[in-house]
């Protein structure tokens, strides 16, 4: 399953999250198939965006569409740091 591991600084979550959430019809039409949001343990405006993608070639098309460069920049994200993943392995302890 392919996957995309974002970490970046945003100048507010809440501002930040109304514009992910507004966003959530566009990346469901890109292939985005769910998510998960987490936070630096010290630091609320730095996020983690975990998902699991139909596929890394449509992930990589849609973050680095200039329609998302766009959306990130009204949003207040400072410097994303992009992962594109394979899951090679999956496990319950």
């Amino acid at each position: 399953m392919p996957h995309v591991l974002i970490i970046h600084e945003v100048e507010a979550y809440p501002a930040w999250k109304a514009i992910f959430d507004q966003a959530a019809d566009i990346r469901k039409r890109a292939g985005e198939i769910c998510y998960q949001l987490l936070r630096h343990d010290h630091d609320a405006d730095t996020i983690v965006h975990f998902s699991e993608w139909s596929s890394l070639e449509q992930a990589r098309r849609f973050f680095e569409s200039p329609e998302l460069v766009e959306i990130r920049k009204q949003a207040g994200v400072k410097s994303p740091h992009f992962l594109y993943l394979h899951e090679i392995e999956r496990g319950v302890l």
